[in-house]
C-alpha cells in the first residue's frame, strides 16, 4: 500500500523521521513510500540542482540525495512553486492524492508540515491528526499522538481516507534501509488557482547566526530565569563555545528580553535533539520539556533540589549555575591544556 510523505528537504531531520514513520506504520502499510518535494527543492531552479529538467512526469533521473536510503520508491518534484504558499503546496499534494490513492499522507512535525497538511485537510474535507507517534490503518484508523506539550499520549480514532498525519518531532528515530532502493523521479507542475497564492512568502529575512544552529547542534547549553540577566549568559556562551555547541534558553528568558526568540527551546520555540542538553537555571516546565525531549542525555544544573527538571535529568547538579558552569569550563580548559 502506498504512503505519500511531504518532505520539506531531503536532508531535514524531521522529514527523515516522517519517512521512517511512513515505512513502519501498520503491517505492510509503507511497502510503497512516495515522497513529494515542493518549493525551492523542486521548483525550476531546484529541479536543475537535482539533475531534473522541468519536463513531463516520469522523468528518470537522480533523486535528491538521502531519499533512497530512507526507502523512497518514487520522488515527486513539483515545479513552479518556488515561494512558500501553504494553500498552493497543499494543492500539489491533493493532486497526487487523486493520482496515487495513498492510504496515508504523512508530514514532518514542523510548523510548515502541520500547516500544509492542515490545508490538505481543508481541501479534501478530511480530518488531520498532528503529532502522531503510532498509526494503524483501518475503518476507522487508530493512532496515538502527543498532547499537552508532551505531557500525555492520546489514543484516538481517525475516520476517512487517506489518513492525514504529521509525526511528533523526535518521537521516531530516523533510520535508513539497506540496501538503498533506486528512486524513480517524477516531475510535475500542479494546477494552482490564483486563490491558492494569496498567502505566500514574498521576502525572507535571515537571522544573523554564528556557529552551529540550535536545531542541528550536538550540544546545547541553555539558560533559564536563574541566569538572572542578559549579561549572565556570558558563562553559558563560554561553555557552549568550548563544547562546540549552541546556546538556548527558556521562554521566561525571551519574555524578559534577555535573548531573542530564535534561541528559545520549547513547545513554542525550537524542538531540539542534541547528544546532550545542559539546562542551567531552568525549572523544567512542561512547555520547555516538550522542546528538549529529543535530547539523548540531559544534564540539569539548579540550586533547587526539588525542581521538576530533575525528574527528567540523566545527570543532576544541585548548585548555583554561576559557580558550577564556570567551574565546568575551567576543567575543560585544564583538560585541554589551555
Amino acid at each position: 500500500m502506498t504512503v505519500l510523505v511531504f518532505v520539506e528537504d531531503a536532508g531535514d531531520e524531521l522529514s527523515r523521521q516522517a519517512l521512517t514513520f511512513a515505512r513502519v506504520i501498520g503491517p505492510g502499510l509503507g511497502d510503497d513510500v512516495h515522497a513529494v518535494l515542493l518549493g525551492a527543492a523542486a521548483g525550476p531552479s531546484g529541479l536543475a540542482e537535482h539533475g531534473v529538467a522541468a519536463a513531463p512526469s516520469g522523468v528518470a533521473a537522480a533523486a535528491p540525495a538521502g531519499l533512497a536510503e530512507h526507502g523512497v520508491a518514487v520522488a515527486h518534484l513539483a515545479g513552479g512553486l518556488d515561494a512558500y504558499a501553504p494553500a498552493a503546496w497543499a494543492q500539489a499534494i491533493v493532486e497526487l492524492i487523486g493520482r496515487l490513492s495513498p492510504v496515508a499522507v504523512v508530514g514532518p512535525g514542523s510548523d510548515r508540515g502541520n500547516e500544509v497538511l492542515a490545508h490538505v485537510a481543508a481541501k479534501t474535507d478530511l480530518p488531520m491528526a498532528a503529532n502522531c507517534v503510532s498509526f494503524t490503518s483501518g475503518e476507522p484508523s487508530s493512532l496515538v499522538r502527543v498532547r499537552w506539550g508532551g505531557s500525555l499520549l492520546e489514543e484516538a480514532r481517525l475516520h476517512g481516507s487517506p489518513a492525514l498525519l504529521t509525526v511528533a518531532p523526535h518521537a521516531v528515530a530516523a533510520e535508513t534501509v539497506t540496501p538503498a532502493a533506486e528512486v524513480t523521479v517524477s516531475a510535475f507542475t500542479p494546477a494552482v488557482a490564483d486563490a491558492d497564492l494569496l498567502a505566500r512568502i514574498s521576502e525572507r529575512a535571515t537571522a544573523a547566526t554564528a556557529g552551529v544552529s540550535l536545531a542541528d547542534a550536538a550540544v546545547v547549553v541553555s539558560g533559564g530565569r536563574g541566569v538572572g540577566s542578559s549579561a549572565g549568559f556570558a558563562v553559558i556562551e563560554e561553555l557552549a563555545e568550548l563544547l562546540g555547541g549552541a546556546v538556548g534558553c527558556s521562554r521566561a528568558v525571551t519574555s524578559a528580553g534577555w535573548r531573542p526568540h530564535t534561541d528559545q527551546v520549547g513547545q513554542t520555540g525550537t524542538k531540539i535533539s542534541p547528544e546532550i542538553y545542559i539546562a542551567c537555571g531552568i525549572s523544567g516546565a512542561t512547555q520547555h520539556m516538550a522542546g528538549c525531549k529529543g535530547a539523548k542525555k540531559l544534564l540539569a544544573i539548579n540550586p533547587d533540589g526539588e525542581a521538576s527538571i530533575f525528574a527528567n535529568a540523566d545527570y543532576a547538579v544541585i548548585g548555583d549555575l554561576h559557580e558550577v558552569v564556570p567551574a565546568i569550563s575551567a576543567e575543560i580548559r585544564k583538560a585541554r591544556g589551555a
